[in-house]
């Protein structure tokens, strides 16, 4: 069985992410966390720890040379086995003086030296697997839904490709199985990802003699027709494929939020090029396009400040981009510098001090965007999805312009079961967040909580 917490439990996978460097430390963190919660517990056999995800894939032997507490390193490609190699290192535990005895899946396990026969990691392109089984970390009313994985972009910030393989669409009979099977199991919202969400079904026809014409367009209308979901959100959508069927699509269908997350890193000519992203032209005539054709849009950005030959001159320009663009939702990022990518080596690196003032400036000019995006929202009438009942019993939601986990709530004056979808009146508002009342005269209001 699976328990959430990691001291009762035998087996603990950390799955971890190497994208940047401040997530490399947290996921390391959580690996001594863990092994320092199981050297406490009193047992007969070692518990087992297992590392997994795009760390394990990156930096596999690293790992395992520095990190004695853990048993396993496992990839991409060893997923599939994932559950052999566990039974193999809790017998290797069990049996620490009895390494003649062949271990349960029948491998040697000490044929090859300590670090080597921990890791088991292989290719980062693989096939993908059925996921709807999985256990899932959010809310039972919301799933992300991973629509592609890998990357062909070449970005001199970032190392993704080398670690999650060429950029491969789920099959179509799968994906569509996937979101239909997360909706009779009572899941709402449907957060569609991938490292280039847009790009879905763009390798299609390389690989079908057919020549497989669908796209993430034909993927929304399909998913239109799914009983049961009520919202579709797009996430982490490059600038480069943002067809008019897709946007036309966007615009449409009711249950696709409009609400669009484009990671555009910068906007100045300079940083762009030397990102090898698409240029500022580019970027003026899609968010343009965008908003032009798609009602209501909430944009979503995410940026890179501090890039490698990011001038004083380039980061006022972007500061005055994020004021006049006015992103409803916008994350800003210093520069991570990475190795095995392009930018690594730039002998133009900008200093940390540089990079945490010029990113603290950002997030400032944001906060009053968002506040004042929060303002203009007071007396509306909002959908909200429930999420959760929090620690003061409060009913915490979201409206549409909303993503789980990474933007703002509602906090819902009356209490409301999580999973719910329901109509409220927004009246009153803590910096980002929103306060709603279910009853829509406003009844409630008089008596706003503090949260």
């Amino acid at each position: 069985s699976v328990v959430d917490d990691p001291a009762a439990a035998e087996v603990v996978i950390v799955n971890t992410c190497a994208f940047v460097e401040d997530a490399k430390s947290e996921s390391i963190q959580t690996v001594l966390d863990v092994a320092r919660i199981q050297s406490l517990e009193e047992r007969k056999t070692k518990k087992a720890l297992v590392v997994t995800g795009c760390m394990a894939q990156r930096y596999a032997e690293e790992l395992a040379a520095e990190l004695p507490e853990i048993d396993a390193v496992v990839g991409f490609e060893n997923y599939k086995n994932i559950a052999s190699k566990i039974r193999d290192v809790l017998y290797r535990n069990a049996n620490p003086a009895d390494h003649d005895i062949p271990s349960p899946s029948g491998s040697a396990l000490l044929a090859a030296p300590a670090d080597a026969s921990r890791v088991h990691v292989g290719s980062p392109t693989v096939p993908f697997r059925a996921e709807w089984a999985r256990r899932r970390l959010t809310p039972r009313h919301t799933a992300f839904v991973r629509v592609a994985e890998g990357c062909d972009h070449a970005c001199a910030f970032c190392a993704i490709p080398g670690f999650r393989g060429k950029f491969r669409s789920k099959p179509w009979e799968m994906l569509v199985e996937e979101i239909s099977r997360l909706a009779a199991q009572g899941v709402k919202e449907i957060n569609l990802i991938a490292e280039d969400t847009n790009q879905y079904g763009s390798d299609f026809a390389k690989s079908d003699p057919n020549r497989d014409t669908r796209r993430l367009s034909d993927l929304l209308y399909e998913i239109d027709t799914i009983p049961g979901i009520e919202w579709v959100r797009l996430l982490y959508c490059y600038p480069s494929y943002f067809s008019d069927d897709l946007i036309d699509a966007i615009a449409k269908i009711d249950k696709v939020v409009k609400y669009v997350d484009i990671p555009l890193q910068h906007v100045t000519e300079n940083v762009l090029r030397r990102m090898n992203r698409p240029g500022k032209a580019h970027t003026l005539r899609i968010l343009d396009k965008l908003r032009a054709r798609i009602p209501n849009l909430v944009l979503r950005s995410t940026f890179i400040v501090g890039f490698p030959g990011e001038t004083d001159a380039d980061h006022r320009e972007l500061v005055e981009f994020v004021e006049k663009m006015r992103f409803a939702r916008a994350g800003f990022f210093a520069y991570s510098q990475e190795e095995g990518t392009a930018a690594f080596d730039h002998e133009d690196q900008v200093p940390e001090k540089v990079k945490t003032k010029r990113r603290d400036r950002l997030v400032q000019v944001q906060q009053r965007i968002q506040e004042e995006f929060a303002a203009a929202q007071q007396g509306k009438v909002l959908s909200v999805l429930v999420d959760k009942i929090d620690e003061d019993g409060m009913s915490v939601g979201r409206a549409w312009f909303d993503a789980p986990e990474i933007d703002s709530v509602v906090h819902l004056l009356q209490d409301v079961e999580p999973g719910t979808m329901v109509d409220v009146k927004i009246v009153g508002q803590h910096m980002f967040d929103l306060v709603g009342d279910c009853n829509l005269d406003g009844s409630a209001e008089e008596d706003l909580p503090d949260v």
